[in-house]
């Protein structure tokens, strides 16, 4: 993968890590499950805010917009494309963060323990729902697997940064 190709992979998925990051800056107040349970066990948690939803999608599509304004991704076959997809993104990122949470509290974790679906979730759904509006470059299995790894190993690292400087309650 020569670096161009990794440097296009990288803004194919900014988006989604703008998406992911920022309900922890912005996020708080009223759970999205609002305290409820199914099956003795929360829904979702009180990590997971309308607040930081919302703030997610807005500010991965507004990343998302300006990024289309200024470089063309060479994965989408126009500009109206790469927006629309950047907006999926971002609603994808929320969405598989909540998913992987939902998943989590079934599994019987509870909030704040490290599990693989935390840092990795968000990014399969935001992949799946651009996959239609997108070429399948990105799809392809070294492509997508130097994804994954690569944003397991920064999902972690933020979320360390983020945790010292006393945005999180725990590193992971």
């Amino acid at each position: 993968m020569d670096i161009q190709f990794a440097l296009s992979i990288l803004l194919f998925v900014l988006p989604a890590y703008v998406a992911n990051a920022l309900p922890v800056l912005l996020g708080g107040g009223t759970p999205m499950d609002l305290g409820k349970s199914l099956g003795g066990k929360r829904i979702l948690g009180d990590g997971k805010t309308i607040r930081g939803f919302f703030a997610g999608v807005l500010g991965g599509t507004v990343a998302g917009g300006i990024l289309t304004l200024l470089i063309r991704v060479p994965f989408f076959p126009s500009a109206q494309f790469q927006f629309l997809a950047f907006a999926l993104m971002s609603f994808g990122t929320m969405a598989g963060d909540a998913l992987g949470s939902f998943l989590k509290r079934r599994l019987g974790m509870q909030d704040g323990k490290p599990f693989i679906l935390d840092q990795l979730m968000f990014l399969a759904v935001a992949l799946l729902l651009a996959y239609p509006l997108s070429s399948p470059e990105p799809y392809a299995p070294i492509p997508l697997v130097a994804l994954f790894a690569a944003t397991y190993v920064l999902h972690l690292g933020s979320n360390f940064v983020a945790n010292r400087l006393g945005w999180k309650k725990v590193p992971w």
